[in-house]
């Protein structure tokens, strides 16, 4: 009789008949095979593989002969593996692969066991001599469980009797498949005697072998015991290496701080709990590590601060050119520290574009206070115990960054530098951003607990510092307990002073250099500063710099000397010119209007074109723009629509015309109201048709009554009109305290038009005239 049913392929294991069996499955094949079965009678045919290596076995990889079996429990684990409990029904042989996918399904017939009547005694004899050999193997052989032999007295069936000791004894899975095949008893039995009297002969060389390797291994352990028994004399006498030797070091270490009596009474309660354990206790360097921790730290160590405030100014100015502001707020807080000696550390945040000098200022602050530095760097940090530390009943606990860098400092007031700090994420692990609340507000972090520690720990000493490129990352609550102080993008002058000051000597220094080996002239610098470099900081001016010195020592290996690098030989140290000093519009066209933007990497020029085309009154908006940008054009359209009338555009135009807006650099994503003058202009020049002053840049926020509100990062977004070529922007006119706190070399090179409604934009960026009317 046939049976068609779905088939699992099983490696290195065998079910027989009456055996339950747990196994684990987690090839795509045999999962769906089980869910086949469950969603049948349970029923499933079991087979093993002949190499358990082979990922995806085929029919010629599988043993014809298995066992038919029900699924009793099937247990979803972790990672996409399923547990399995089994029973096994009878044996069957494979009669043809039905099916290969999804899963494997056979056609089998059912194996009979076939007893034979006029074998009787032979059949009781073999039992016996099986249930005698079984036995004694119980008895010397540690791999045989006497639950087995248990079992074996519970049965009455001789071929049941048989399928137990195959499937307990037999370790190699040939062996097993030979008793599964063997369908006569007699011969089954037969087997079992051949391979149980070898088995025998096997485990009883075994034991010889292990008796002969315990006696020679009998000196080595007495004097293992021997070497035991003398370390625990040594700690009874408390000599060197013992427990209580370690103790009283850390006992003395101990007096010698200066902290209060709580945290020195639970230090001491730590020890003596310390000096009751064993030398082999793992508790022991648990405790002795915390210990430790705590004898480490600086309490009540500081350094004394420079107060002079002429050496401080000077060290600022040697180290870092402009960044007046950065300097004015040291010198303020080094003038009232003079006064007030307790003083508490400041919180500041650096806030500005990459490579603008934000984390090597706070080197030159440490420097010019005479403080220790530590800095730690909380970019991709999501986990808030990085901060706080990891509780001690874990495994490996370690304190947080905190704790770890002011040990590190050896002091209680150094200069702490919290790199990227508008880099933070958070996840299931914690928020880091909120345990920098307390480690950040000077009313509470004189009482810091870290988890490891557990004890209060006062930071009201320790001048916090914090850089970021933007604020908009920075949760509310901790921008709120930081002083910021923006650091904007460099000026042509700046950058020219830095090169000069900082960057060349820097590099001739890196290079092996002399200063008279090689000289870049003033008017060279100024060419690769405005047309072989585009950023607001002066990382990639220093890459520049350091690639020109580089060439120039090939030449001077060469032969050459000494080597003037001018404006005309630039060329050949970096190449062509990467940036062109023109604008980007060259010429009036309609629709097409340059605004400007503000990014984390400084300022830059945004070309806004629209155009207009037959159809329903739609607005389509390209560009990768963000939510509120796509609000600006709306409210442009809007108000253009509304004053249709004093703008000389029709009406029905609207209904029948398609606009479509569209920002270049399209992969690049846009976003902010700064745009809503610039788009609203382009809108009024492609449906009046007339173009748009090409020499003009503009910046401002437009409300639906056609008022311009005034926007942030102007400075960024004038140096960027300014390496572009334009000379003329059109700002809110509440801008205005913007434009006096501008470089006077920016405030010389640039015109700024001030307005305050759309009209006034119109009016200056417009020109009178539609296009096919000039021609």
């Amino acid at each position: 009789m046939s049976n068609i049913m779905p088939m699992v392929a099983l490696r290195d294991v065998i079910v027989f008949p009456y055996m339950a069996l747990h196994f684990e499955v987690g090839r795509e094949k045999s999962i769906a095979a089980l869910e086949k079965a469950m969603e049948n009678d349970q029923i499933i045919f079991l087979a093993a593989q002949k190499d358990k290596e082979i990922l995806d076995p085929n029919p010629d990889d599988i043993y014809e002969v298995g066992t038919i079996s029900r699924i009793k429990q099937i247990l979803k684990l972790p990672g996409d593996v399923i547990r399995v409990l089994v029973k096994g029904e009878y044996r069957a042989r494979i009669n043809s692969f039905t099916k290969a996918e999804p899963f494997l399904e056979v056609d089998t017939s059912e194996l009979v066991t076939q007893v034979n009547e006029e074998n009787k005694h032979k059949e009781i004899a073999l039992r016996r001599m099986v249930l005698g050999l079984f036995e004694k193997l119980t008895t010397i052989s540690p791999k045989v469980s006497s639950e087995i032999l248990s079992s074996v007295n519970s049965v009455d069936d001789i071929g049941q009797m048989a399928d137990i000791i195959a499937s307990g004894v037999l370790f190699k899975l040939e062996d097993k498949q030979k008793a599964l095949e063997c369908v006569d008893v007699v011969e089954r039995l037969e087997m079992l005697v051949a391979l149980l009297t070898n088995e025998l002969e096997i485990t009883e060389i075994e034991n010889d072998i292990r008796n002969k390797v315990r006696k020679q291994i009998d000196k080595s352990q007495k004097e293992y015991v021997l070497r035991e028994q003398m370390r625990a004399i040594q700690s009874e006498l408390g000599e060197a290496g013992s427990v209580q030797s370690d103790a009283d070091e850390l006992r003395q270490r101990l007096a010698e701080l200066d902290i209060s009596d709580d945290i020195r009474e639970k230090t001491e309660k730590e020890i003596s709990r310390m000096e009751k354990l064993s030398l082999g206790s793992p508790e022991l360097g648990v405790i002795r590590t915390y210990v430790e921790w705590i004898l480490d730290l600086p309490w009540n160590e500081f350094t004394d601060d420079n107060l002079d405030l002429e050496h401080a100014r000077k060290i600022l100015d040697e180290d870092h050119y402009g960044l007046e502001k950065v300097k004015d707020r040291i010198i303020e807080y080094l003038a009232v520290l003079g006064r007030k000696k307790d003083l508490r550390g400041p919180v500041l945040c650096f806030v500005g574009p990459p490579g603008t000098g934000k984390t090597s200022i706070a080197r030159s602050i440490a420097r010019a206070l005479g403080r220790n530095f530590v800095r730690t760097s909380l970019g991709g940090v999501r986990d808030e115990a990085e901060i706080r530390g990891h509780r001690r009943t874990y495994i490996g606990a370690i304190p947080g960054r905190i704790i770890a860098s002011v040990k590190q400092a050896n002091s209680m007031n150094p200069v702490f530098l919290f790199d990227e700090i508008d880099k933070m994420a958070s996840d299931f692990r914690g928020d880091p951003a909120s345990a920098m609340l307390e480690v950040l507000d000077p009313e509470i972090n004189n009482s810091f607990r870290d988890h490891y520690l557990d004890l209060p720990f006062s930071l009201e000493h320790v001048m916090f510092l914090t850089t970021a490129n933007s604020y908009d990352t920075i949760p509310a609550p901790l921008l709120d307990r930081m002083e910021i102080i923006d650091l904007s993008s460099y000026t042509e002058l700046e950058k020219m002073g830095i090169a000069k000051n900082h960057l060349i000597p820097k590099q001739q220094k890196a290079h092996g250099l002399e200063s008279f080996e090689v000289t870049i002239r003033d008017t060279a610098m100024t060419e690769l500063i405005r047309r072989y470099t585009r950023e607001a900081g002066v990382r990639e001016l220093e890459r520049k710099i350091a690639t020109v010195f580089r060439k120039c020592i090939v030449d001077i290996t060469g032969g050459r000397e000494r080597i003037m690098v001018t404006k005309n030989t630039l060329h050949r140290y970096l190449g062509p010119p990467r940036y062109s000093l023109t604008a980007s519009e060259t010429e009036d066209r309609v629709g097409v209007v340059t605004g400007l933007a503000w990014t984390s990497a400084g300022g830059q020029t945004l070309i806004v074109e629209a155009i207009k085309m037959h159809g329903k009154g739609k607005l389509q908006l390209t560009g990768k723009l963000g939510e509120v940008m796509q609000e600006s054009a709306k409210a442009a359209l809007s108000y253009v629509r509304a004053n249709s009338k004093t703008l000389n555009i029709s009406e029905d135009l609207f209904d029948n015309t398609d606009i479509h807006i569209h920002l270049p650099e399209g992969a690049i994503p846009k976003d902010g109201p700064s745009a809503g003058i610039t788009i609203a202009t382009a809108l009024v020049s492609a449906l009046s048709g007339r173009t748009v002053r090409s020499d003009i840049a503009m910046t401002g926020e437009l409300t639906l009554t056609g008022r311009v509100l005034p926007i942030g990062g102007l400075k960024e977004k004038s140096l960027a009109a300014l390496k572009m070529g334009i000379r003329t922007i059109i700002i809110p006119a509440d801008n205005e305290k913007d434009i006096q706190m501008m470089p006077a070399t920016v405030r010389k090179s640039i015109k700024f038009i001030r307005v305050s409604k759309l009209d006034e934009v119109l009016g200056i960026a417009i020109n009178k005239e539609p296009e096919n009317a000039c021609k």
